[in-house]
């Protein structure tokens, strides 16, 4: 057999695959081949609009689904082993994924996002590729996860519903660093997503992923207006069933884990409408509070008020405009 000869499916099908098959990843659940994570730049044209072409990746490999470790971009054997490096770096830097590799059939470069020393860069062959458990231990290198309880939490399974939905490669994205950035200890964390890209999916993945690892326990959801309550509790915030409540008319039932609320309707003029402060300030581990730049300076002041009486919870915040926006900047 001339391996020049082959196409570079065909470099994928008898040289990557088995290398990766030996380095004990799982076919089913860390391998994904061909993997087009972005629909294309979108070019308008006076009254036309096209798509550019798609960006897609030959390989990504995953600790487990929607956890990314490492990208493959493979050649045919008439280019050399590096010849696809600075395309996976192209596509690394987008996903977030620190160990990047190309491959012509004949081995491996390995381009190590974690290398503290001058062998960023290193040719391995065939038989060397990583196990699932060595890029694991880079990826968390790379995310500064240092502790057993913090890989515990960055770990946490995705929710997954058995309808085949995945999140976009950028909600991944945020839900992993936003999951990550708790593990290591951070509890304030402004999210900003453009309208219509899916804050609320975005959401409900990282407080599932957070409750389930037993981190944030109780979680109080916050919007400003009924209809995104009502449409968080009957779409993607479903799932959590009968842990999870509407607060209404300022009524409190402490036995519930995930609270959706309007924060004009926990807080109040004086004390005695305040409904919040029937919680304990420790009551909650988790705030999340949707579209915090709306409002009126009198709204802006009255979640404010919440956030500050549940100043030992982790905050999150989602918005769709920057500070930097806000002022026309």
């Amino acid at each position: 057999m001339n391996k020049k000869n082959l196409s570079e499916r065909d470099i994928c099908s008898q040289f990557i695959n088995p290398a990766l098959y030996q380095a004990g990843w799982d076919t089913q659940l860390q391998i994904r081949e061909e993997v087009s994570f972005t629909d294309g730049k979108i070019y308008v044209r006076g009254r036309f609009a096209t798509r550019g072409k798609r960006k897609r990746a030959d390989y990504i490999l995953y600790y487990k689904p929607n956890i990314p470790m490492a990208i493959i971009e493979a050649k045919d054997n008439n280019h050399s082993v590096r010849a696809g490096i600075q395309q996976a770096l192209d596509y690394a830097a987008i996903l977030d994924i620190p160990c990047v590799f190309s491959s012509n059939g004949d081995g491996f470069l390995l381009h190590d996002k974690t290398a503290i020393d001058t062998n960023i860069e290193t040719e391995i062959g065939l038989d060397e590729f990583p196990t699932p458990e060595q890029l694991w231990e880079k990826y968390k290198t790379y995310k500064g996860i240092t502790t057993l309880a913090a890989e515990k939490i960055a770990a946490q399974d995705y929710y997954w519903d058995g309808t085949g939905r995945k999140p976009r490669y950028y909600q991944q994205i945020a839900i992993n660093r936003t999951v990550e950035a708790i593990a290591n200890g951070q509890n304030r964390i402004l999210l900003v997503m453009a309208t219509g890209t899916g804050k609320t999916y975005t959401a409900f993945q990282i407080i599932h992923r957070l409750w389930k690892s037993g981190t944030k326990k109780r979680t109080l959801f916050l919007a400003d207006r009924n209809a995104l309550i009502d449409q968080t509790r009957r779409g993607d915030f479903k799932h959590f069933k009968d842990k999870m409540t509407v607060v209404k008319h300022k009524q409190i039932d402490k036995s519930f884990e995930i609270y959706l609320a309007l924060y004009q309707g926990l807080s109040g003029t004086d004390e005695t409408a305040s409904a919040y402060k029937q919680f304990s300030r420790t009551f909650f581990d988790l705030i999340v509070i949707d579209e915090c730049h709306r409002g009126s300076v009198k709204e802006d002041s009255n979640w404010r008020e919440i956030l500050n009486y549940f100043d030992k919870a982790t905050h999150i915040r989602y918005d769709c405009y920057t500070e930097r926006n806000k002022r026309g900047k």
